[in-house]
């Protein structure tokens, strides 16, 4: 019952698409999927796995399909988020209520809990991803045994987002200027990001 209201609440929040996200789920909740709130959001599972989500955002809402890259698109309506970062994920996005086909929507729903069941997964390879660390960054590592220590105990995805802070700046001044700046949360222990992932 919680579940159910959570997502209700999400439902209302987003008042401007409120009557499609409800359509939306009706057609979904058609299905054998289990409904749950994850990362603020619906998600629709199948045997403990997400198949698809539902989202609302500024100018349109949609359905994203978490292996939607499996999925025939056979009406070619997916799109793919963010081109070349996204592996995955595929959205299924509409401005409203009007654009909403319930049939197509419902063979799409299907297939992916198919896909689901088939074991259809696009599972993330992290292993092949070796962090370089950018020269200025070495050297202050080199220059200071407590921050090279720190640096080490961090996981490689906490090292990797530093080395790509580091390597993303275009002046040298610039990287020392972050250097600067990140050496605290080295210490720390923390991610460059971590104060953005508990919002």
């Amino acid at each position: 019952m919680e579940k159910t209201s959570a997502v209700e609440e999400y439902i209302e929040k987003h008042s401007k698409y409120s009557e499609a996200l409800s359509l939306l789920r009706a057609i979904i909740t058609s299905t054998e999927v289990e409904e749950t709130i994850k990362w603020g959001a619906p998600v629709y599972a199948v045997n403990g796995k997400n198949v698809l989500g539902l989202g609302a955002f500024k100018n349109h809402f949609g359905i994203w399909f978490f292996n939607g890259v499996f999925l025939k698109d056979t009406h070619q309506v997916l799109v793919n988020a963010q081109e070349n970062k996204t592996k995955a994920l595929r959205q299924m996005r509409f401005e409203s209520i009007d654009d909403i086909d319930k049939n197509m929507v419902l063979a799409y729903v299907k297939e992916a809990i198919d896909n689901q069941k088939l074991g259809k997964e696009l599972k993330p390879n992290r292993s092949k991803k070796k962090t370089v660390v950018p020269r200025e960054l070495q050297e202050a590592l080199d220059a200071n045994g407590e921050l090279k220590k720190a640096f080490k105990d961090l996981t490689p995805g906490k090292q990797r987002e530093y080395c790509e802070h580091i390597e993303s700046a275009k002046r040298d001044a610039t990287k020392q200027s972050r250097i600067n700046k990140i050496t605290p949360m080295i210490l720390n222990g923390v991610g460059l990001h971590d104060k953005y992932k508990n919002c």
